[in-house]
């Protein structure tokens, strides 16, 4: 653990099972975003819609910005009870989860409606439900958009082009061999190496949302972007249930209600910032490149198949969200 994480358990033990004088309960939630990101607004529009159906009764603390630590630290608050909530990506419950590892099968939606569909039904919620073993329970998905590749000296316009570049990926073995499987070198890297990383060379390029390729400014020394979507991991919005065990049947339905209509408000958003950061990207004369996206998803099957290889109890429900 480190200071973060003690500081938390110091200041929050307690206080997020502490009923106030005044009858109100506090929530705290805490993430590692900052307060532009749309993910942010979805949460503050969880925040007074929970406050409204209570009359005020369920209250919620929000602290971004990675104040409380990275996201690996305040799961575990979560586990232990000193916070109540967070936002974390589906990539990182995988490491609980081994359904998480589904969403970020390359090209498994057909679209954002499709995807929607599925995460929104029965088979989303029945994967947010299985955290509660680990003591996460989920409560909502919310739109983290698609990941596509850019590069700093050399344009990605089909897989080939992909030969030979190291491609910074997250620490995740499926973003890992996807990147491998199209013909690139897939380098994992810290995020807050990357721009230098790019800058000087270590890497040719990266993959990523336009929000998160922007508020990087990653633009700035990344002028090819290329709109490949080959992956759409979305982030997820989380109960600690030693909180969640706490609340009454009728507080536990405004929290879900609350949750599920951030959600509905968090998707609008994103939308806005896409708009927006591509804008932005393009005026600073970033080249938008709209590839062939078969020709990728061809390439990439074969992570799907190693995967249903190695998680055989997988195969039904992605055959499930196929069919969907």
């Amino acid at each position: 653990m480190n200071y973060k994480l003690i500081l938390g358990i110091l200041l929050f033990t307690g206080f997020v099972s502490c009923k106030k004088a005044d009858g109100t309960k506090m929530l705290y939630l805490g993430h590692t975003l900052p307060q532009t990101h749309p993910v942010h607004k979805g949460i503050v529009e969880f925040q007074k819609a929970l406050e409204e159906k209570s009359n005020g009764t369920l209250k919620v603390k929000i602290f971004p910005d990675g104040q409380l630590g990275s996201e690996r630290e305040v799961l575990e608050l979560l586990q232990i009870g000193s916070v109540a909530a967070t936002k974390v990506s589906a990539a990182t419950l995988s490491n609980f989860v081994p359904e998480y590892h589904i969403l970020g099968i390359p090209y498994l939606f057909r679209d954002k409606q499709h995807q929607f569909d599925v995460l929104e039904g029965d088979i989303g919620k029945s994967i947010l439900e299985k955290g509660s073993k680990f003591w996460l329970r989920g409560l909502c998905y919310y739109d983290a958009g698609s990941r596509s590749f850019y590069t700093s000296e050399k344009a990605i316009r089909t897989p080939e082009d992909l030969e030979g570049l190291k491609i910074r990926v997250m620490n995740n073995q499926m973003a890992i061999n996807m990147v491998n499987s199209m013909g690139g070198s897939a380098t994992p890297l810290a995020y807050g190496e990357l721009y230098t990383a790019i800058q000087q060379g270590v890497v040719d390029g990266a993959e990523n949302n336009p929000p998160s390729f922007v508020s990087s400014n990653h633009y700035e020394i990344s002028k090819y972007y290329t709109l490949d979507q080959h992956s759409s991991v979305p982030d997820v919005l989380l109960i600690g249930t030693k909180y969640w065990d706490q609340l009454s049947d009728q507080e536990k339905t405004w929290v879900q209600e609350a949750a599920d209509e951030s959600a509905q408000a968090q998707k609008v958003f994103w939308n806005e910032s896409v708009e927006e950061c591509m804008a932005i990207a393009k005026k600073s004369g970033v080249e938008i490149i709209i590839p062939e996206k078969s020709l990728f998803a061809e390439k990439s099957k074969s992570v799907l198949e190693n995967f249903i290889k190695e998680h055989p109890k997988m195969a039904p429900i992605v055959e499930q969200i196929k069919k969907q």
